[in-house]
């Protein structure tokens, strides 16, 4: 598992009680419902993740003079 993989799997478990996000293949496994502001606090969550990362990436590329 890639670290954006493990990374969404935590905010699936955490915030949407979604064990994983791999297909089970059997629809009660695989499907879930979702109030519209656990969807939200999931979405926010990735792309403060995503926020961070860049910043972290940004960061690490500046060379010292």
């Amino acid at each position: 598992m890639n670290k954006v993989d493990a990374l969404l799997t935590q905010i699936a478990q955490r915030i949407l009680r979604i064990e994983t996000l791999e297909s089970r293949r059997r629809d009660s496994l695989d499907f879930h419902d979702v109030s519209v502001w656990e969807l939200r606090d999931a979405l926010e969550a990735a792309y403060n993740a995503g926020i961070e990362q860049g910043r972290k990436t940004k960061g690490a590329g500046k060379s010292a003079s």
